[in-house]
């Protein structure tokens, strides 16, 4: 059978063990009342059902018993936050300890480098790469200025070899070998943000470590999307956002990974709160800070329980899928599909410059507009996109050329990238 046709997209959804998930999600309508073909999960996730019914339970709960819900009811917020630390601890693979879901995650990397920054002798550098996600480049940046160091002397770049736009790891390697004992923090994301391109976070680890830097990763477009295995590879720390592969909804309560070897450090620099306070005399209210041995002695304030509530529903959505090991399986089939469709219908229209081996992408493609078909058409990438979601297709958009499709396994079917290609072959006229 075609590859290329609805019939074969249908069988493999009627095929596909994940089906059912999508009725679990609250999927966007056009303006005919028609479903959206929606990719842009690596944005911003769709709704778990289950988010709503939890967020609900929460507001009745607060409804019906005022103050008294800190400690009544089956989710009593007084130790919400723990409700939800086993599933995050599975999806990052960490152990329960070195898991809290707190703050935001540009706040949460500003309080991990509090820890895992402290420049002292010539080993004051940061490393991060030069396409960075503009909020992470600006919170190193900020982080050097408090230290009174030069940012320009201070930044060391891993940037792309000219004329690529992926980035070689041997590269990587080269400026930790080169500048080893400079080097006090490197800082990198799971997946890159514009390329779709996974890094090998624990070859980086290691290397960096045999030259005595510490290690961070930004998981915002890794968690949830792909395995991975936090612990076992040592990372030092590592933050995250839950409302792109997690559907935990926009802003939601953000999470962080502090190894055990160092959460369990009390002496560990840190900007401390009281909810980081020892739990069994937090409401002393003394005044000699006391923090937890695990990750939560990280936290500040009493957690938002309002947000908890839907990262709640959308983790208790991602167990009933079987969880990440199951949605990685499904997600490697999907964009495989995508590819073969991209390679059958637009090969020499559309350049895909995320990597193709499975082990160096998670479910986004990124998509760029052939310059040939720009001088011929006349069009542009920014004008595909606009006509794409004209016609019901919810991608999207990063300057200067990119369009990131992210198939979802836990609500986008094979039958949604076959519409997609459809839709993508009509715009390119």
């Amino acid at each position: 059978m075609n590859k290329y046709s609805l019939n074969y997209a249908q069988q493999l959804d009627k095929q596909d063990p994940l089906a059912t998930m999508r009725a679990q999600f609250c999927i966007p309508k056009q303006d005919n009342s028609e479903e959206e073909y929606y990719f842009t999960g690596n944005s911003l996730g769709l709704q778990p059902k289950l988010a709503r019914e939890y967020v609900l339970e929460f507001l009745d709960s607060w409804q019906q018993r005022g103050v008294k819900g800190h400690f009544e009811g089956d989710h009593p917020w007084m130790p919400y936050h723990e409700f939800l630390t086993e599933q995050a601890a599975q999806l990052v693979g960490g152990n329960n300890n070195e898991v809290v879901m707190m703050n935001s995650l540009t706040a949460n990397l500003h309080f991990m480098m509090v820890s895992f920054y402290q420049p002292q002798g010539k080993r004051t550098k940061i490393l991060i790469e030069d396409h960075a996600f503009p909020s992470d480049h600006y919170a190193v940046e900020s982080q050097l200025k408090h230290h009174d160091l030069n940012e320009q002397k201070n930044l060391l770049l891993w940037q792309p070899r000219q004329d690529e736009e992926l980035l070689n790891h041997d590269d990587l390697y080269q400026l930790i070998e080169q500048h080893g004992d400079e080097i006090a923090l490197l800082l990198l994301p799971g997946v890159q943000y514009y390329t779709g391109q996974v890094l090998d976070m624990k070859t980086i680890t290691e290397k960096a470590h045999a030259k005595g830097i510490n290690v961070g990763f930004d998981l915002a477009h890794a968690v949830g999307n792909i395995e991975l295995s936090l612990h076992d590879w040592q990372v030092d720390f590592a933050c995250w956002c839950s409302y792109k592969y997690l559907n935990a909804g926009a802003g939601s309560v953000a999470g962080c990974f502090v190894h055990q070897q160092h959460a369990q450090n009390t002496e560990l620099n840190r900007f401390a709160g009281w909810w980081g306070h020892d739990k069994t005399t937090r409401f002393n209210m003394v005044n000699n800070f006391q923090p937890i041995a695990t990750a939560e002695g990280w936290q500040l304030s009493n957690p938002p329980v309002l947000s908890l509530a839907a990262i709640r529903g959308s983790f208790d959505t991602i167990k009933m899928a079987g969880g990440i090991k199951t949605l990685r399986k499904k997600s490697l089939k999907l964009t495989q599909y995508l590819l073969d469709l991209l390679n059958l219908e637009l090969n020499g229209k559309i350049t895909v410059i995320t990597p193709l081996a499975e082990h160096q992408r998670g479910c986004q493609l990124s998509l760029v507009i052939n310059k040939q078909v720009i001088n011929d058409l006349g069009i542009n990438g920014k004008t595909l996109f606009n006509r794409i979601e004209a016609k019901g297709v919810t991608t999207d958009w990063r300057e200067p050329n990119v369009i990131r499709i992210a198939p979802v396994p836990l609500y986008n079917s094979f039958s949604d990238i076959y519409h997609f290609i459809r839709i993508l072959k009509a715009c390119l006229v």
